[in-house]
């Protein structure tokens, strides 16, 4: 039997923030714990912490207490250059915006994160191209942002998250700006990327993406609920709304 690793781990996380004198708590005492090579979705209604928990994931964050564990390392109290290389080093991000360069060819806006990194200009390119071939882009190099789909374009970003080998990707509501023929040509190539062994973690309020992962965890006021509890706030407020 083959063990699994924990690649990230949330041990009782919180993230409170300051309005004024009040105090309001966003992630609330989180336990959590992500598998090497998991397909785990995040789902969740507007404001009950989504993006707080893919800031904190994302090492763009540290929480207000508790810990948490990537890679094995503890990013919970790094400096913001510690926690720049570790997300440099393992993370790529998608995200609901594509934002690509719009003067710079499909290739270009892919290398253009190695080239801020020192790599050779060829070297980069070269890269860009199988990145892009691997996202099913590989007779698109030479297009333009205006010259792509929207669900191309998404693609670009997703070949652009890869340029550092991430073992895990981030990708927050990838799908929100597509029609669903496109979004699901989008959690196609995730899914294949998944399949390769990088640990995928979607967020999202789409069911029919989460159905698709293989754990799917409800955040419900900053934290999660088990399917049971679930199903009942999202009675009680599918209730409410009738009543409006």
């Amino acid at each position: 039997m083959v063990k699994k690793v924990c690649i990230l781990e949330m041990e009782k996380v919180w993230k409170v923030y300051l309005m004024g004198k009040v105090q309001v708590p966003a992630i609330r005492g989180v336990d959590f714990c992500t598998d090497k090579g998991e397909y785990i979705a995040i789902v969740g209604p507007s404001g009950s912490g989504k993006s707080t928990l893919l800031n904190l994931i994302g090492c763009l964050d540290t929480p207000t207490a508790g810990r948490i564990l990537l890679g094995g390392a503890d990013i919970s109290k790094m400096s913001e250059d510690g926690l720049a290389r570790v997300r440099r080093k393992m993370i790529g991000f998608v995200f609901q915006t594509f934002n690509l360069m719009p003067g710079l060819t499909a290739q270009e806006n892919v290398a253009l994160p190695m080239r801020f990194d020192g790599v050779p200009k060829g070297l980069a390119l070269k890269k860009a191209a199988a990145l892009l071939e691997l996202v099913g882009l590989g007779g698109r190099l030479k297009h333009k942002p205006a010259e792509l789909s929207g669900g191309e374009r998404q693609r670009v970003a997703i070949a652009r998250a890869l340029v550092n080998d991430p073992q895990i990707i981030l990708a927050d509501e990838p799908t929100g700006n597509l029609d669903t023929k496109s979004g699901l040509k989008i959690i196609e190539v995730l899914e294949n990327l998944n399949s390769k062994g990088i640990t995928l973690i979607v967020i999202t309020h789409d069911a029919k993406l989460s159905e698709r992962a293989r754990r799917s965890l409800h955040l419900v006021d900053g934290k999660f609920m088990d399917d049971g509890e679930f199903q009942v706030n999202n009675n009680k407020n599918k209730k409410s709304e009738a009543k409006k």
